[in-house]
């Protein structure tokens, strides 16, 4: 959604509020009452924003999400890559919740992004990947092509994200074809996109920064692990996913400070921003541990972050006026925002609360709290007797920390209760000053912030992303790339009704151009794509200082200049198995010449012997991948 600080400034200079607004009338209802009615109001209100049924988008296409029904001051009429993907991952965690009847609004949304990812814009188009980094689209899936901030590289990931987690369970319970033919050339596009440009700059989740930014990293990071998990699940491959994630773990330790996560690494801000938060709340693993690598939750870092992130609000919000530390206040994205004069959120608040509810359910699940010199002040914030070390479940220590924690976690959806409108709705902003609603109506991401927060308010997790297994920090990082397969996902058609359980075999499928029941037959298309992933393996002893490169005839290879050649990684490379290697998106049917070359510390090129090597790149029928294997001569 759009977070450009100069895109209202005449209309937030003239803002005034002339007398505090009345609160809700729920703020004098208990929470537990409150959340009961607001979830299900949020539910609808995300429902109502998603076309072509939703009340306040009817003239979007079927499965687009708007940010918001506002078409002025601000306007916000427009599907986000970013948003719609979060909105569809609370969508995908209710419906693999037993809440069946979402199906098909996914589905709309799984046929919507699949035409998306077609449509060519001022970011690129699909045959290099680049297109899938634009940003915001017309809700008719037109190209939106005003001047923006663009590229945005967090919609990939999140998109892949939110996929996964449907194909998951369409393979669980029994339609893995779905998953296999539907699902899966969507998110190899998005994986593809992650892989090949993570290393490079775009511009954050506010719009406002362009630098590398904390919030798309972590998920970038997730969407790889997961992507690689899922690729094996359909009987594919990502050698993309298991070259870059390690490195990118790598670079997200960059971002720590010592004392809190710096969400971006541009924009002459101090860094403390709800980027950080909303991070480790969309990387929460419930299987992981308070692993400060990955920064779950629960992390001495991502706690320590919290407070600092928090404390930097207390003084700047008359709302917050008077309120100790370890006490919940009003937040907002960062303390620099002049956007509309700078407010607090709905959705960040709602972050900081969820944030506090997952570690709450990591300590349970591991058994113990753990405070180090790290962490210490954020305990001493909610429990004045807290110290280092670690307190087993059980024990007072650990039952007392637990309820202070969720008493402090409670305060900050209670605020967002208290500025709530009456009628449940809830708007991007509240006043910082009165505390009433500002900025775009009836937020999807709001309505989105609100039921993930009360989900794990009640203990309802998502499955897990295997943050356990990936988290080792490589001993040798670096910021390149890996480029995967890009290619149209063509299968449109769903089954007219989904079940738990194993699914019987079937050939029904509805029309994927409306909520109809009608039912067509169902084939499995032969796609043949335009690039295939090819993985260059080459074995050659280095010492260190020493890169091995690959260059050749054709531009994707540097036309034979090594100033252009293409780096190969060692992050597999072991004293037992010397292995470089580089996975290249290639126009299929392509046949080319090329050799590798060795780059010195000091820049020096050393060729390998001749003659050249040949290669062609494989072409056909659902051929997407390819290896060659090859030894330093």
């Amino acid at each position: 959604m759009p977070r450009l600080s100069y895109a209202l400034c005449a209309l937030a200079l003239g803002y005034t509020a002339l007398a505090a607004p009345k609160l809700s009338p729920r703020a004098t209802v208990s929470l537990d009452a409150w959340l009961a009615t607001e979830t299900t109001f949020s539910l609808n209100g995300i429902l109502q924003n998603i076309g072509a049924s939703g009340a306040y988008a009817q003239s979007a296409k079927a499965g687009v999400v708007i940010a918001s029904p506002s078409t002025s001051n601000p306007d916000y009429y427009y599907t986000w890559s970013r948003d719609s993907a979060l909105t569809l991952k609370v969508l995908t965690d209710l419906f693999t919740n037993g809440n069946l009847a979402l199906q098909t609004v996914i589905e709309e949304y799984v046929n919507a992004q699949a035409y998306l990812q077609t449509v060519s814009n001022p970011s690129g188009d699909l045959s290099t990947g680049a297109g899938l980094g634009e940003p915001k689209f017309n809700v008719d899936l037109s190209a939106y092509t005003s001047s923006w901030g663009r590229p945005q590289r967090d919609g990939p990931a999140l998109r892949a994200i939110a996929l996964i987690t449907f194909g998951n369970w369409l393979i669980d319970n029994g339609y893995s074809n779905y998953a296999v033919n539907n699902i899966w050339p969507i998110v190899r596009n998005d994986l593809s996109y992650v892989a090949q440009y993570w290393s490079q700059s775009g511009y954050d989740l506010w719009e406002e920064v362009n630098s590398m930014s904390f919030f798309t990293v972590a998920n970038q990071h997730r969407a790889l692990v997961e992507g690689n998990t899922f690729a094996g699940r359909v009987g594919a491959s990502c050698s993309w996913c298991q070259s870059q994630a390690p490195q990118i773990l790598c670079y997200m330790q960059s971002f720590w400070t010592g004392s809190y996560i710096n969400a971006n690494t541009g924009g002459g801000r101090s860094g403390k921003d709800a980027n950080t938060v909303l991070a480790s709340i969309h990387t929460f693993d419930p299987e992981a541990t308070c692993d400060d690598t990955t920064f779950q939750p629960c992390s001495s870092r991502a706690l320590a972050n919290h407070k600092v992130y928090i404390d930097s609000f207390r003084s700047i919000y008359s709302l917050n006026s008077g309120i100790a530390e370890g006490v919940a206040v009003a937040v907002g994205r960062y303390p620099e925002d002049s956007y509309y004069n700078g407010n607090p959120w709905f959705l960040s608040n709602l972050a900081a609360a969820e944030q506090l509810y997952d570690a709450i359910y990591q300590w349970n699940k591991v058994g113990s709290i753990t405070i180090t010199s790290t962490s210490l002040a954020f305990f001493q914030d909610v429990y004045s007797s807290a110290a280092v070390g670690t307190y087993a479940s059980g024990s007072s220590a650990f039952t007392a920390i637990i309820s202070a924690v969720k008493t402090y976690a409670d305060g900050y959806v209670s605020i967002v209760q208290a500025h709530a409108a009456a009628n449940g709705s809830l708007s991007e902003q509240y006043d910082k000053t009165y505390g009433s609603e500002l900025s775009a109506r009836d937020l999807t991401w709001s309505y989105a912030a609100l039921l993930t927060a009360n989900m794990r308010r009640s203990g309802i997790v998502p499955p897990s992303w295997g943050a356990s297994s990936a988290n080792t920090v490589p001993s040798s990082c670096s910021t390149g790339s890996a480029t995967g397969t890009y290619s149209t996902a063509t299968a449109t058609s769903w089954p007219t009704s989904l079940t738990s359980g194993t699914a019987a075999t079937s050939t029904s499928a509805s029309t994927s151009t409306s909520r109809s029941t009608s039912t067509t037959s169902t084939t499995s298309a032969c796609t043949t794509p335009t690039s295939i992933a090819v993985t260059f393996d080459e074995i050659a002893t280095t010492t260190y200082g020493e890169n091995i490169f690959i260059v050749g005839s054709i531009s994707q290879l540097g036309n034979w200049d090594t100033n252009s050649a293409v780096a190969l990684s060692a992050s597999n490379y072991t004293s037992s198995n010397h292995l470089w290697y580089v996975t290249i998106n290639l126009p299929a049917g392509t046949t080319f010449q090329y050799k590798y070359i060795r780059k010195e510390s000091d820049g020096s090129v050393t060729w390998e012997s001749d003659p050249n090597r040949s290669y062609t790149v494989p072409s056909g029928c659902s051929v997407s991948t390819a290896t060659e294997n090859d030894t330093w001569r």
